[in-house]
């Protein structure tokens, strides 16, 4: 069997080199017709499709993150999807991201930004998660790590997705067209899926209006998910508990930003998954895929251009 050859870029990184030799590949220059490409910036989509446009030889990239929006605006599956197979890391990041996720809801419900600020005994509050009712939007690697980090709560939980296939630990199941009709009584609602043009600001003033005042927004998607300006209203307004993120839109949310400093808003600059938990994770998807590459086996985490995912 012919060693693949994968370059890496926009730069290469010893722990992606060692990757692809694990995997059983070559590690070799842009001028050397790679096969295979590693590709370690989630948003240069610029550098890469200009490789690609000098690379005819590429017939598999392997992208970094889960999220693959960049990519997809900037038209590379188009341009380069006909025999090019393009791989991400969803299902790899899965598990620290619905651990931050969890931290996130339980910190909301127990009041904890009020009580690190304290310097006063206070008022007792705090809210339980057993056997309430939770609302995750997505059906990917984290909602499934996600479920299963809840099922000791005993929660009822309902995953909001695309498509209706029952997903493991869900005790049902619904479509995005049905967001608006599952989210009332929910005392969490986490999001956890791909930015895509059809999941862009799927959580406005309408669906926060219809999650009720004792619900809690978690999101460990992308900052687009949630209105920015409609969750300032509904916060304002108390139309919700609180909301808890990881990402924001914009992001990096500016200083003096109205979200900032506000017990019912916890923020946390996107590190649900830091590159330090991140490489370990990412090492494997590559060696798993330059094997696979190797076997001309289907890549693990394959991006569905048409989905955007």
């Amino acid at each position: 069997m012919v060693a693949p050859r994968v370059a890496i870029g926009p730069r290469s990184a010893s722990f992606a080199e060692q990757a692809v030799v694990r995997g059983g590949g070559l590690v070799v220059g842009w001028d050397e017709d790679p096969e295979g490409v590693v590709w370690l910036d989630s948003q240069d989509a610029g550098s890469l499709g200009e490789l690609l446009s000098a690379s005819p030889s590429v017939r598999f990239v392997q992208l970094p993150s889960a999220g693959v929006e960049a990519m997809a605006s900037a038209g590379l599956f188009e341009r380069f999807g006909g025999d090019t197979v393009w791989a991400c890391t969803k299902g790899s990041y899965g598990r620290p991201v619905a651990e931050h996720a969890l931290a996130l809801l339980l910190a909301g419900l127990r009041h904890l930004p009020t009580r690190v600020d304290a310097r006063s005994w206070g008022r007792p509050s705090g809210t339980s998660l057993v056997g309430q009712t939770v609302t995750v939007l997505g059906g990917g690697g984290v909602a499934r790590a996600l479920l299963e980090l809840l099922a000791p709560f005993d929660v009822r939980a309902t995953v909001v997705r695309r498509s209706a296939e029952p997903v493991p630990g869900a005790h049902r199941t619904a479509t995005t067209d049905q967001l608006l009709d599952v989210l009332p009584g929910s005392l969490g609602v986490i999001v956890a899926l791909a930015l895509t043009p059809a999941t862009h600001h799927i959580i406005d003033g309408e669906a926060m209006e219809a999650m009720g005042s004792q619900a809690w927004l978690v999101n460990v998607g992308r900052g687009g998910h949630v209105a920015t300006g409609e969750l300032i209203d509904a916060l304002d307004h108390r139309l919700i508990a609180g909301a808890a993120l990881d990402v924001t839109d914009p992001e990096p949310l500016p200083d003096g930003h109205p979200l900032w400093g506000r017990p019912d808003c916890i923020i946390t600059p996107h590190t649900a998954n830091t590159f330090e938990m991140a490489v370990p994770l990412m090492a494997e998807r590559i060696r798993t895929n330059v094997s696979r590459l190797s076997a001309r086996e289907q890549p693990e985490g394959r991006v569905d251009p048409a989905a955007g995912y």
